[in-house]
């Protein structure tokens, strides 16, 4: 070979080297957030028979969350009836019950990291039965104020265990195109859950609503035994045999790839553990300790998004879109509507089962800052004009007493657009890879805290504000200013790479005003038109 020839052969061989190094970089680096069998994605057959296994296993892996649903509504119907009963509890403890269960979630979520990891996800949503089933005999036993408390206690730990490791069977099970959709089956079950909760609470006593929730709890346990476990979670665990005869139920009905002499299911198993190898070798290599992901925190990508999304989880917490849930039937009475409280509690919660569908389709469609921004300015301009008109119902002023119990049905739509459930979603937008499992627990934890605080004011907000209407301006107040905030400190993360919302971080804590990145003017400019989409629907 002629040294020029072998020069040029030199250079090229570098390059390439060069390339295939960086490729691997990058592989390593996103090979976490990318679906195990993407690469094999345009094997997969796209009809619906195909699906019917991922849909035979969604619903069936994220019905507990029905539960949790009745969990987080059940204080909504509770509360009110105590009184009925004159039930020895006094009026500081009523917030307590009503709060308490949301002190188990963070505790649960981090327990139920840990315990999904070491048991399977499956295996982690049965074990949730425990402290439900026993959390549900002392509520309906209960004869005083503690029993009602630890029983409330127990199942938001079972809430806690039995949501997070369905939601992970469902990620990674999930054909990539359909993961969104099937997801969306847990909000949906949880809003069917509250239905069911006032529903029922209009008919039957707390006690009853209790001992049916045994059911609930221990019918979902029982139901995932005719579904298999993760194949990823178990070819983690170099349980190689069981995963394949898991993705071999999972892709029954998919065809055989042209021109591969393996099938799908096959393939996908090959996929799986060259991921896997490759985690054992980043983690041998980098190490994954505490200290790295202490570190990690320092980082501005790490504390900016955690602050952020703490600031946006107080304005969704004291918005009063959770404390109008815990405390549903005693704010209609409050408001001073004839609608029945009960009535008006099974519509509103039908409506968020409604919306939590609609959610489906919005997420994937517009983007996450005018969403938030227009929940946040009709959910105060609804929250105003309702506790307007209570005010002059009280006052004798009109008898259009069917007004507020309208105005707060387009209140609880409004949420549903973005303020509700854009936060939860971002946790696992806005952090990158490496303490994206930790962050995600922090800030959820963190949301929970709030949330017990919010919820627990609302006596004291009833008292200070001087009834139901200055506790609606309150609120409306509180929509304003999650609006503005959003407006001026979250990014925006739809159709974004997570490397570009890392590099966002890097430069940047303030939307407005941020150092401009490629497609900057393009991104806002794309916010607006959605704006005025949304405005005009």
């Amino acid at each position: 070979m002629d040294p020029i020839s072998a020069s040029c052969f030199s250079l090229h061989a570098e390059e390439n080297a060069r390339a295939i190094i960086e490729e691997k970089k990058q592989d390593e680096k996103f090979h976490e957030i990318i679906v195990s069998c993407r690469s094999l994605s345009h094997y997969d057959g796209r009809t619906i028979k195909t699906l019917l296994p991922q849909i035979f296993a969604t619903v069936l892996s994220a019905s507990f969350h029905i539960v949790v649903g009745i969990s987080l509504a059940f204080s909504g119907i509770l509360l009110p009836q105590l009184d009925d009963e004159k039930f020895p509890i006094t009026p500081q403890q009523r917030p307590w019950i009503a709060s308490v269960i949301v002190l188990a979630v963070p505790l649960g979520a981090v327990a139920g990291g840990f315990i999904m990891d070491a048991i399977g996800r499956l295996n982690t949503v049965k074990l949730a039965a425990i402290p439900g089933v026993f959390g549900w005999t002392l509520i309906a036993m209960a004869t005083n104020f503690h029993m009602l408390i630890i029983g409330r206690l127990l199942t938001g730990l079972a809430s806690a265990l039995g949501t997070s490791p369905a939601i992970v069977y469902l990620t990674e099970i999930a054909r990539a195109d359909m993961r969104g959709s099937l997801i969306s089956f847990a909000p949906a079950y949880a809003s069917l859950g509250m239905v069911l909760t006032f529903l029922k609470g209009w008919f039957f006593s707390w006690r009853v609503v209790a001992w049916t929730c045994l059911g609930y709890t221990v019918i979902p346990c029982v139901l995932l035994m005719f579904i298999p476990e993760s194949p990823a979670w178990l070819v983690s665990k170099g349980k190689i045999e069981q995963a394949s005869k898991s993705l071999a139920w999972i892709n029954k009905y998919q065809p055989q790839p042209e021109n591969k002499p393996q099938t799908l299911a096959e393939m996908q198993l090959a996929q799986l553990q060259k991921e896997h190898q490759k985690k054992l070798d980043e983690a041998a290599l980098h190490g994954r300790g505490a200290a790295y992901k202490a570190r990690a925190f320092l980082k501005p990508t790490g504390y900016k998004p955690l602050l952020i999304l703490i600031g946006l989880f107080l304005c969704q917490q004291f918005s009063g879109i959770y404390i109008t849930l815990f405390h549903s039937v005693e704010f209609f009475q409050a408001v001073g509507s004839p609608v029945n409280a009960y009535l008006a509690s099974v519509l509103i919660s039908t409506v968020r089962l409604f919306m939590s569908v609609l959610d489906t389709y919005l997420l994937r469609t517009f983007s996450r800052r005018p969403l938030i921004m227009l929940s946040g300015f009709t959910m105060a301009t609804c929250m105003f004009f309702s506790g307007l008109f209570t005010k002059w119902i009280t006052e004798g002023t009109t008898d259009a007493t069917w007004v507020p119990v309208a105005f707060l049905l387009l209140y609880v739509i409004a949420s549903m657009l973005g303020l509700l459930p854009i936060p939860w979603t971002m946790t696992a937008e806005l952090f990158p890879i490496e303490i994206r499992g930790v962050a995600h627990s922090i800030a959820y934890s963190s949301a929970n805290i709030l949330m017990f605080g919010a919820v627990q004011c609302y006596e004291v907000l009833m008292t200070s504000l001087k009834g139901a209407a200055g506790v609606q301006f309150f609120f409306a107040v509180i929509c304003i200013i999650a609006m503005v905030y959003t407006f001026v400190f979250v990014p925006e993360t739809h159709r974004k790479k997570l490397t570009e919302i890392e590099e966002y971080f890097n430069h940047n804590m303030i939307y407005l005003g941020q150092k401009p990145q490629k497609g900057g003017k393009k991104d806002k400019s794309r916010d607006k038109e959605q704006t005025e989409k949304l405005m005009k629907v």
